[in-house]
């Protein structure tokens, strides 16, 4: 299991965004040795979110050779084609170093500012994967289905990574949903305050038999745990105060959830969850911090990472 490290997007801290303190961030997390930088996706949230894609463009030239990812992008808010095409120039500067996560979304507001119908998102989540492929592929048939159709669509240069960068299916675990990473993902993308390492090995469980039912090989077949924020501190007021005025509100989940979720505390506490969830079968952990970013992402290596091993 290795660990990557979210681009700060959410104003939890309320400091001002500024292409130093991204470029800044992805540069230490590189030096730390952390193996991918990602960013997630929303239009309006609860907190002001700075665009994703465009962070992850900004920072490139700090990246070094970790792999870059969308933890997740949303095709059906942006439109495949012009997700497609904003993605296709991030994988071919970074030299094919992208995996797409795409997912719905969990915002029903940023279905309502594009005028797209939040009971939809799940139909038209599935043609946005077919056309994302087809248009970096550039070959063979169109796609056409009932929402979208990439016929006439040439979108050039096309990536580096070919037919086009891996994509990788988001869900919280369900049934349906796994059966839908099965069905056309390259990846699985969990997220971390919604599953816990006994839920993430069920899902697992479950996703292996999907995938053979499909007639695809499980072994080898890749995931990924997002959005796991995090504060390490040994003073239990401070962390009290991280869940109940930061991430409480800012999730929408009770504090005693996320408390056992999330790595909130001690740097012997986090490092018991996250064994647990190398223990479940997790390759990756995509790591968020909360405050004191530059001086989390050193505390985590320097504190946290050497207990769990491995």
């Amino acid at each position: 299991m290795d660990y990557g490290a979210h681009l700060p997007l959410m104003a939890l801290d309320g400091r001002p965004w500024t292409l130093d303190r991204l470029l800044q961030y992805a540069h230490t997390a590189e030096g730390e040795g952390f193996q991918a930088l990602s960013a997630n996706d929303h239009l309006v949230f609860g907190c002001p979110w700075l665009d994703g894609p465009t962070a992850l463009a900004a920072v490139l030239s700090r990246t070094g050779r970790m792999a870059l990812a969308t933890t997740v992008a949303l095709p059906v808010v942006r439109g495949p084609v012009a997700l497609a095409k904003s993605l296709a120039a991030i994988d071919l500067l970074s030299g094919g170093r992208l995996v797409v996560g795409v997912g719905p979304g969990s915002s029903s507001g940023d279905y309502a500012a594009v005028g797209i119908s939040f009971e939809e998102r799940w139909k038209r989540l599935d043609e946005a994967v077919q056309a994302l492929r087809t248009l970096w592929s550039g070959d063979g048939p169109p796609f056409k289905g009932e929402f979208y159709s990439t016929e006439g669509v040439k979108l050039e240069p096309y990536p580096a990574q070919r037919p086009g960068p891996p994509i990788w299916i988001g869900s919280w675990g369900s049934e349906v949903g796994l059966r839908r990473v099965a069905r056309l993902g390259d990846g699985w993308l969990a997220s971390a305050y919604n599953t816990t390492p006994e839920a993430f090995a069920t899902a697992r469980g479950t996703l292996t038999e999907r995938l053979r039912v499909v007639g695809r090989e499980p072994n080898g077949f890749p995931n990924a745990i997002a959005t796991m924020f995090f504060y390490i501190t040994e003073v239990r007021a401070a962390s009290e105060r991280i869940i109940r005025e930061v991430l409480s509100p800012t999730l929408n989940r009770p504090g005693e959830e996320l408390r056992g979720r999330l790595l909130v505390g001690p740097a012997e506490e986090c490092a018991e969850k996250l064994a647990a969830y190398r223990a479940a079968g997790a390759h990756r952990i995509y790591l968020w911090p909360v405050e004191d970013e530059l001086g989390q992402l050193a505390t985590f290596r320097e504190r946290v990472a050497p207990l769990v091993g491995g």
